[in-house]
């Protein structure tokens, strides 16, 4: 990792190669910070079927009722519409993340649920958190996202913006401890397949924007990152906001 002219370079992201997921063949400070890392080729993005990810041991799992998936100690929800979640997999630590792979119908911002589920984190959970529960769990450690994205839509991104928060639609200022791992001030865990830069803004709103990239209608687009959180609530959102061109 090194820096130049204030931005950080991180290594450069290599595709997994342990399994290949296609949606077709599924049922610590305020202010901003900037940063920057190498594509994964020459391409802006990476068609759909070509996407390679790291399955995790437990295997992808079905969409109960309201469009739920679970994995790790969380569960992930499309419920809010806009979007639609096609598989998920992983437990959330640094080794194994959380692989969620959905795609968004249009460019308008869309808003997932995320919920604790498991002994100990939810509200029916009850008792002590047991040792399987501590890793990729935000009450202990950091949870980790690998969030592969199709573009549905009928145009462009030139950005892709991720926003935390607490209480729905309400901004995650920094003194509620839920962030993209702001204790670090350089994370080589940011990275995609199609952005060469990102930005982290801490206050007043908890966003982290990738910029500098383009994805076309119809190809896919991987994001990894951290979530912590030092004040862990059983439920909060995470918005996703695609960019396009201005007209």
């Amino acid at each position: 990792m090194c820096k130049s002219n204030g931005m950080v370079h991180t290594p450069r992201m290599e595709l997994r190669k342990a399994a290949c997921w296609s949606l077709r063949s599924l049922p610590a400070r305020a202010g901003g910070e900037r940063g920057c890392f190498s594509r994964l080729s020459h391409h802006a993005a990476i068609p759909l079927l070509a996407i390679v990810l790291a399955s995790a041991a437990t295997g992808r799992l079905s969409a109960g009722e309201g469009k739920v998936w679970q994995a790790g100690n969380y569960s992930f929800s499309d419920e809010m519409g806009g979007f639609t979640i096609r598989a998920i997999a992983g437990t959330g630590t640094r080794d194994n993340p959380i692989v969620i792979e959905e795609e968004l119908h249009s460019a308008s911002p869309v808003t997932m649920v995320i919920r604790a589920a498991g002994a100990g984190l939810s509200p029916e959970g009850g008792g002590g958190n047991t040792g399987s529960d501590l890793a990729g769990n935000l009450a202990t450690s950091a949870l980790y996202l690998r969030i592969v994205t199709q573009n549905a839509g009928g145009q462009s991104w030139i950005e892709f913006e991720f926003e935390l928060q607490e209480i729905l639609h309400q901004a995650s200022v920094f003194g509620d401890g839920l962030s993209f791992d702001q204790r670090r001030e350089n994370s080589d865990r940011i990275t995609s397949s199609a952005f060469e830069k990102y930005n982290r803004d801490f206050e007043p709103y908890d966003r982290l924007r990738f910029i500098e990239g383009k994805v076309d209608p119809m190809e896919a687009v991987e994001f990894e990152f951290a979530l912590t959180d030092f004040t862990p609530r059983w439920e909060f959102f995470l918005v996703q906001d695609p960019r396009i061109p201005s007209s």
